[in-house]
């Protein structure tokens, strides 16, 4: 998917977001929030989006949340302004695939429901890899192509011609977030609703 073709599809989607896409991934976001709680330092959002995960985060947080739609960030301003999220250090529109940021920034990089919006995701991931120190956690969560030739997998392919459209990929596969070395995966789980999305904890570990 292009750059120019996500911004566009974002600017769409961001006045109706929190209550379309954004109010059945929720489960997602308190998943990756809560580990980045329990761990506890410096926190990068790669996708913040409109800012539907910066609530759940804990007071005693810092946390830096980064997107390429100006359309987005601005929602996401409103919700730390309207809630004096004091935990929020910064919200900057920034590419993914060349974060402004030195190496072995932050604790804790999540990305949730972007990895199949994002052009080139696996140097998005390298970049998430990179900005992460060692020891610490890279979070995703999104959803990814099913297996085998079932209902669901024909469905995606289906609709995987619409990507620039809808904003993702439908059949975006797994193993684009599994294959840089620097990380190692410690755990997997399928989320609500239905199992649709997958939450992945990776270790840095070089």
């Amino acid at each position: 998917m292009e750059l120019e073709a996500v911004a566009k599809s974002y600017a769409r989607w961001a006045p109706v977001y929190d209550r379309t896409f954004g109010a059945v991934t929720n489960a997602g976001r308190r998943r990756a929030t809560g580990f980045a709680n329990h761990v506890g330092g410096e926190v990068l959002e790669v996708g913040v989006g409109t800012g539907l995960a910066l609530p759940f985060y804990a007071p005693h947080m810092a946390v830096t949340g980064i997107d390429f739609s100006e359309e987005m960030l601005a929602k996401a301003r409103e919700k730390v302004s309207e809630q004096q999220l004091t935990h929020v250090r910064a919200l900057r529109q920034m590419d993914a695939r060349s974060l402004d940021f030195s190496a072995g920034t932050f604790d804790t990089v999540c990305a949730m429901h972007i990895m199949s919006v994002v052009p080139e995701p696996e140097q998005v991931l390298a970049e998430m890899a990179r900005v992460c120190r060692v020891g610490g956690h890279v979070v995703i969560v999104n959803h990814f192509a099913a297996e085998g030739t079932g209902a669901l997998a024909r469905m995606e392919r289906l609709f995987a011609p619409l990507s620039d459209l809808l904003g993702w990929h439908s059949d975006f596969a797994r193993s684009r977030v599994l294959g840089d070395a620097r990380l190692k995966l410690v755990e997997e789980d399928a989320l609500p609703p239905l199992g649709l999305m997958t939450y992945l904890r990776l270790r840095r570990v070089g």
